[in-house]
Formats: structure tokens, C-alpha cells, sequence
């Protein structure tokens, strides 16, 4: 069984219609009073292309979205429905895990890993003396020509017990800082200081929490930016080139990996790490992105349960917004444009999403019943913030057989409401473009309020952070168990 979407028209429950805008009517998309009218006539509107101009094929009206369908959650491919949590984990599951890979971000080939982790430059202590700042050296493989993760990472002094931590990717490790001890990431553009805006550091670390980042092109470059130095060499050393060479072959299949793949295991390589480091708690990690990095979070996240947390940030298509939907960011678009995102499988369906076998619902619920926290701008209509919305809501039912609310709402939220419980969302957010200027505030910090954007601000009401992803932790709040504790008693010398 699938359920049906006519634009905003959700069915969340089999034979139990609910209208979005909670009075049984269509909502008003394109009326002058309606509140996404503005939305509709903003004449901005963000491309991920060289000359900065919209593709011609991208809409932006909400009443040319055609009617379709999704793929029951509950519902496996032979037919069999899902009654509980246990054939949830050993049946659909993996089948969905499954068919994203073959479909949409490639296979992950098996790889036999060797992590050993050498000092890459001296530990020094910053922000007055507030952290420590490691820069580790990942060795994954034996073989020389392997690729490496240049690790960053900031570590509180002052907390109790080890601090959990942020996870993601960074486009130079020299750019997340000013400072000249950071040993530049290889294969990296990016200016010092460069992004320094989108890394609050200090303010993080004053809540208890440790940062960890490295640049994805340590693992694989990509030619659509992402502060990737694009030559023959580096090209070589990535670790999908590798791996083929391994296996005497020059051309991957039309269903293994990409970028996105290759960054999502390189993530999971550093929470290989970050589970060995004693100075953090490498049980609570989460793992975060924005735009191509959050569709990676978003992977690693459904792959690697180890991931306590999961937090994207204007993903778009091929990240948290229903692919289906084909608003703003189109699978056609989106592969013609990244070229190296997406497994070779995923172009045949632009223009036939409809004909996928999952969506981005079903990516939600590959995470549960662990947290998961996705944010938008309100005029980012390019990752299409109703579509990410949608796919919140259903994922819903897979929430509920672990007896855990997900979004807990089937209306799309005003400007700056948040809204869900182990799903979170706090959009769409009161800024106009697809862009992340700081990462203030991430999810779980101490003040009751999160930004994740530029700064305008809006009310979180977190109560903390649900880091551990058991259902009897996520019972007590999804939000609300085990955050950070920072103190103010005298810090805490670093272990090692």
C-alpha cells in the first residue's frame, strides 16, 4: 500500500484523510492572503549553478506539483506489512537501507579498515584556555597509497565526564579558524578563517560539547565546489579510485558509490575514531551537514546506527525533501549539476521520480528511533522546505512502533515555530537563502533557544539533547536526556 499526497493533502493513516492546513480544505498556496504567498513571489531563488541563473525546468509554484504517491513505510516489498519494531529492524529495514544504495548514493563496498591515529601538529590549548585543539592524523588502510582524514577537533576543559560531540565536514580545515598553527587540508582552496562565521567554536565548547570536522576531500574530491582543489593527483588518491585499483578496475559500477557515499563512510571512519579518544564520549556522537554535507549526514546517519543524533540543514532532494514533489532542486538538476553526488543509477530518474522505490520519508525512518533534526529558510525554495516537512510526517508510523512520537504534527509550521519531538524541526526559518552562515546554535545546547542560520533566532524549547538512541532514553524526551554538562569548577585536565 502507498500513501497518497495531492499537494498539501496527506494521508497519514490508511482510510484517514488530514488536510494540512486543519480545516478540510485545500490551503490556500496561491492566494494573495495566504502565508506562502510571499514565498511564491520572492524573485530570489537559489541555484547551485556556474552562472548563478535558475535551470529552466525548476519550479517554484506550489500548485504544479502533480499528485503522487509513496512508498508505505509499514509495507515491505513482498507485500508483508510491518506490525512491530522486530520486523521493522530485521526485514524493512535493511531492504530500504538497500534500496537507497542501488538507487540513489551507490553501493558501499566492504573495506577492510586499519585505524592508527598520529599527531598531525602539536595539542595546543585555545580560547584562553577553555579547550583543547587536537589535529589527529587517520591512517584508515595499510596500504601507503591509501587516503587519510586530517581530523580537527576541540575538546571543553570545562565539563563533567566526557563531553558528546558534533560531527561533520568541512570544506579546509584552515577555513573553520584563523589560526595559523591549523595544518591546511590537502586537496583544499579554502582561505584561513574562511568559514569561521558557520563554526561558533567558543560558544559550542562553553556549553560542554566537543567539535570534530575534516574536509571531505581528504576522502573524495568533487568538481561542484565543497572547497575541493580539483587536480589529476587528487582525483587519484580518493578513496573510491583506490578501491578500484584494488580490484583492477577503472570504472566503478552504474550502483556503487560516489561522493556522498565515500564522505558518509569517511564520517563513519571518524567516529571510528572518536569511539577510541577517551577524551570524548564517542557513544554520543552526532553527525551534521548542510546542503551536499547534510544529504551525507543524512546517509551516514541511516547506515551507521552508531550515530546518536542526525542533523541536516537545507538538504534538499536528496537529502530530507521528497524527491517526488520535483519543487526547487530536481533529481535531473541535482545530477546534472553535482555530477558526482549520486550513484550513475539515480539520473535515470529525472523526470521519473515517481517511479523510485523510496523517498525521502523513508530516509527519516532508516534513522529511527534515533533523534533527527532538519532545518530550512523560508525562502530556500530550492531544498524546498514544504517537501522536508512532508517526509517528517511520514516517517511518522516507523516512530511510533518504537512508542515514540516523530514530528507529532501533520500541519506545516509558521515562520520560526518549531515543531516535533524525536524529529525536529525548527523552520522554515526567517532568511532568504540557501545558505548556512553559522552554525549557531546546533541542537542540545544549554540556552533554551537555537539558531541554526543567521542569526535571527527562534525558539527552541530543546530541554537538552536525547543523545543516546535507546527507546527507553528517547521515552524521557527525545530532546531531553543525557546533554552535555558544562561546570564552572576548575577545568578539567585533558586525559593523554
Amino acid at each position: 500500500m502507498t500513501r497518497s499526497i495531492i499537494h498539501d493533502t496527506v494521508e497519514p493513516m490508511p482510510g484517514l484523510r488530514k488536510r494540512l492546513n486543519g480545516n478540510g480544505e485545500p490551503h490556500p498556496l496561491a492566494s494573495a492572503r495566504g502565508f506562502w504567498a510571499g514565498l511564491l513571489t520572492v524573485t530570489f531563488a537559489f541555484a547551485l549553478t556556474a552562472t548563478g541563473q535558475v535551470p529552466p525546468d525548476i519550479n517554484y509554484d506550489e500548485s504544479l506539483v502533480a499528485a503522487y504517491e509513496l512508498p508505505d513505510p509499514l509495507v515491505c516489498l513482498n507485500g508483508r506489512n510491518v506490525a512491530d519494531a522486530t520486523a521493522w529492524r530485521e526485514i524493512r529495514r535493511p531492504e530500504i537501507v538497500a534500496a537507497f544504495a542501488e538507487h540513489v548514493f551507490g553501493k558501499t563496498p566492504t573495506i577492510a579498515t586499519h585505524l592508527r591515529s598520529e599527531p598531525l601538529a602539536p595539542d595546543a590549548e585555545v580560547f584562553g584556555g577553555k579547550a583543547t585543539r587536537k589535529q589527529v592524523r587517520l591512517r584508515l588502510l595499510d596500504a601507503e597509497d591509501a587516503p587519510w582524514i586530517d581530523l580537527l577537533l576541540y575538546v571543553p576543559h570545562r565539563t563533567t565526564g566526557r563531553p558528546p560531540v558534533f560531527l561533520g565536514l568541512n570544506y579546509g580545515n584552515q577555513g573553520v579558524e584563523a589560526d595559523d598553527a591549523i595544518v591546511p587540508s590537502r586537496n583544499s582552496d579554502c582561505q584561513r578563517g574562511k568559514h569561521a562565521s558557520r563554526w561558533p567554536l567558543e560558544m559550542i565548547l562553553d556549553r560542554g560539547y566537543a567539535v570534530a570536522c575534516f574536509h571531505g576531500g581528504d576522502i573524495e574530491l568533487e568538481q561542484h565546489g565543497s572547497g575541493c582543489r580539483v587536480t589529476t593527483e587528487g582525483l587519484r588518491t580518493g578513496i573510491r579510485s583506490f578501491v578500484l585499483r584494488q580490484t583492477g578496475r577503472t570504472e566503478p559500477a552504474a550502483d556503487e558509490w560516489d561522493s556522498i557515499g565515500a564522505w558518509a563512510w569517511g564520517l563513519s571512519r571518524a567516529l571510528d575514531y572518536l569511539r577510541t579518544d577517551p577524551q570524548v564520549d564517542g557513544d554520543r556522537v552526532a553527525v551534521f551537514g548542510h546542503s551536499r554535507t547534510g544529504k551525507t549526514a543524512l546517509w551516514a546517519g541511516a547506515q551507521d546506527e552508531r550515530f546518536a543524533v542526525v542533523i541536516a540543514n537545507e538538504s534538499g532532494q536528496g537529502g530530507a525533501a521528497l524527491a517526488r514533489r520535483r519543487y526547487g532542486e530536481t533529481v535531473a538538476v541535482s545530477t546534472a549539476l553535482s555530477g558526482s553526488w549520486y550513484c550513475e543509477n539515480y539520473r535515470q530518474y529525472g523526470g521519473r521520480e515517481t517511479e523510485l522505490p523510496i523517498d525521502a520519508h523513508l530516509l527519516f525512518a532508516a534513522i529511527a528511533p534515533r533523534p533527527a533534526y532538519v532545518a530550512s529558510a523560508e525562502q530556500d525554495r530550492w531544498a524546498d522546505p514544504r517537501g522536508e516537512f512532508l517526509a517528517a510526517v511520514h516517517a511518522e508510523p516507523v516512530y511510533r512502533l518504537f512508542g515514540l512520537a516523530g514530528l507529532g504534527v501533520d500541519k506545516m509550521p509558521a515562520v520560526n515555530q518549531p515543531v516535533g519531538k524525536t524529529i525536529r524541526l525548527p523552520h522554515p526559518q526567517r532568511r532568504p537563502r540557501h545558505h548556512l552562515l553559522r552554525l549557531e546554535v546546533l541542537p542540545g545546547l544549554r540556552r533554551k533557544e537555537i539558531e541554526m542560520g543567521d542569526g535571527s533566532g527562534f525558539p527552541g524549547r530543546m530541554n537538552g539533547w536525547g543523545w543516546r538512541a535507546s527507546p527507553r532514553s528517547l521515552q524521557r524526551g527525545a530532546f531531553g536526556a543525557l546533554h552535555a554538562h558544562p561546570t564552572t569548577s576548575p577545568r578539567r585536565k585533558p586525559v593523554g
